[in-house]
């Protein structure tokens, strides 16, 4: 294992302990180098906006193969730690979970968010079944000699409405317990952004708690108020880059004008951006 991706990998670990770490997520080699130049202190990928480059849906529309190497091309481009949207893990059985970490790892990535949904909307992988994918990938990473591999793991009870309303909060704490338990780093709960809630599970969670948002929900200053660690924002910015993209056409295309253009970042900031 090269010593300087083992040093990236405790520098994320530093950033889950010093601070509360936000995270604009990237989804190609050039956002990343963008959204580094910005500031972010750490790089973390999107598993949609990773597809959607590539031509493919979210939901395993990569194979972890094609999903590694998108992934290598973005740590090539970046001096800041990269932790990697691994979806599921390409497959449902630990085995699967471990053959992805492997290749993740060799793809220079020090972390990985790995979900508890079998497909996506749910149903969810039961607790053990979730809690052994995550010593699979807990395993992996030492086995790979990056035994600092952070490992940020999503469930997704509120994202997909898992379950009673009334119950889904002891269901997200018994989760993290497990998964804790089995090797887990933090707990990543989209869809959940009631900072009283979110407040109590901070409390609660033997694990950090991680927040995804959107517009409309919790500035990061609230967020961080009530004890969150990190906070990211899923396909968002991939999401808007794509609106100008269509917009800018629509525009071009039925009005022959150029608006949509007009606040692009200049091409020698973005040349140089990913000029090695």
């Amino acid at each position: 294992m090269d010593s300087a991706q083992r040093g990236l990998a405790e520098q994320l670990r530093a950033l889950h302990h010093d601070r509360t770490l936000v995270l604009p997520n990237a989804w190609d080699a050039a956002s990343a180098a963008l959204i580094a130049q910005a500031g972010a202190p750490a790089i973390a990928t999107t598993s949609g906006g990773v597809a959607w480059s590539a031509g493919k849906p979210d939901g395993h529309g990569l194979t972890r193969e094609e999903m590694a190497e998108l992934v290598a091309r973005i740590v090539r481009v970046v001096d800041v730690p990269v932790t990697a949207d691994i979806e599921g893990g390409y497959g449902p059985s630990p085995e699967d979970v471990a053959k992805t970490v492997h290749l993740i790892v060799e793809a220079g990535a020090v972390g990985i968010n790995l979900e508890d949904s079998t497909a996506p909307g749910g149903p969810l992988f039961d607790v053990p079944a979730q809690a052994g994918r995550v010593r699979a990938a807990r395993e992996a990473a030492a086995a790979a000699g990056l035994p600092e591999l952070w490992i940020n793991i999503r469930t997704d009870v509120h994202l997909f409405g898992i379950g009673e309303a009334e119950g889904r909060f002891d269901d997200v704490l018994t989760r993290a317990v497990a998964y804790a338990e089995a090797g887990a780093d933090s707990l990543f709960v989209p869809g959940l952004v009631d900072l009283e809630t979110l407040a109590t599970l901070v409390k609660e969670s033997p694990l950090p708690v991680n927040v995804m948002v959107w517009p409309g929900a919790p500035t990061v200053a609230e967020l961080v108020a009530v004890g969150v660690r990190r906070v990211s924002v899923g396909t968002a910015i991939a999401q808007s880059a794509y609106a100008v993209a269509r917009r800018a056409a629509v525009e071009l295309l039925e009005h022959g004008t150029y608006g949509a253009l007009a606040d692009g970042l200049d091409f020698g900031t973005v040349n140089s951006a990913v000029t090695g």
